[in-house]
């Protein structure tokens, strides 16, 4: 797995590294939605934001909990759906080393 980029911060500011895990923590629990469709709209987020790198990362994480290809897929046409190409272009920067 990738180093993890806000490594930086526990020297930095430990207590917001801290904040940051509770949070994600939080939103990745598993409640009425898997954690494995969590993970998905997250990714399909990280696509429409540019983020590549979370992008490899997430789709890699999905995978882990049970997502197959076609469903990582589906969740990117939402993305393009909802936030235009550049989604997609930025999705598939970050997958061409998952896939």
């Amino acid at each position: 797995m990738a180093e993890d980029p806000l490594k930086v911060y526990e020297k930095l500011d430990p207590e917001m590294r801290k904040q940051v895990e509770n949070m994600r923590a939080f939103a990745f629990k598993e409640g009425t939605l898997p954690v494995k469709i969590k993970i998905l709209i997250a990714m399909a987020l990280d696509a429409s934001h540019g983020a590549v790198q979370g992008v490899r990362a997430l789709a890699n994480m999905a995978m882990k909990a049970g997502a197959t290809k076609e469903e990582i897929a589906e969740a990117l046409r939402v993305a393009l759906y909802v936030c235009g190409a550049g989604s997609i272009y930025t999705a598939a920067a970050g997958l061409k080393e998952v896939f």
